[in-house]
């Protein structure tokens, strides 16, 4: 199984679509293992995009992520961070299919709503700086034999 780090950004937070992004992301049939809504730290934020220091936009990225509550979750899934990708949509929203959360709710990059892990070691290595092993809910649904074929 797959995971990935999905984060309702502040705007996305400030404009109610937390309950949007989850619904997507259950009736895509992934499983949520943890979920919290923080105020993330400057140095959470550091951390999570360093890969992007130095870059022009890396102190405006850090300002936003900073500026507001963010939802911070981990779904899991066969091929979770694809179909994560995929619901999501293009990180340019004018890209982005018709359909995911993106386009149908954002215009512009700054204001795109939402993070997704960009690969599955991604997804391993953003899911532990966001959560301690013990806040992963290690749990099987009903319907899983529905949704998963192993």
């Amino acid at each position: 199984m797959e995971r990935s780090l999905v984060l309702v950004k502040p705007d996305g937070v400030q404009r109610g679509l937390i309950g949007e992004a989850i619904a997507r992301f259950e009736r895509r049939g992934l499983r949520l293992v943890a979920a919290k809504f923080i105020w993330v730290s400057k140095d959470l934020a550091e951390a999570h995009y360093a890969e992007h220091k130095g870059k022009g936009f890396y102190d405006g990225l850090i300002s936003y992520i900073t500026s507001a509550p963010v939802m911070a979750m981990v779904w899991e899934g066969p091929n979770a961070v694809a179909a994560i990708r995929q619901t999501v949509g293009s990180t340019k929203p004018w890209e982005a299919a018709p359909g995911t959360i993106r386009h149908d709710f954002a215009l512009e990059v700054g204001r795109n709503l939402i993070h997704a892990s960009d690969k599955p070691e991604t997804g391993e290595r953003e899911t532990a700086l966001w959560f301690k092993q013990e806040e992963l809910v290690e749990w099987a649904r009903a319907i899983d034999a529905w949704v998963f074929e192993k």
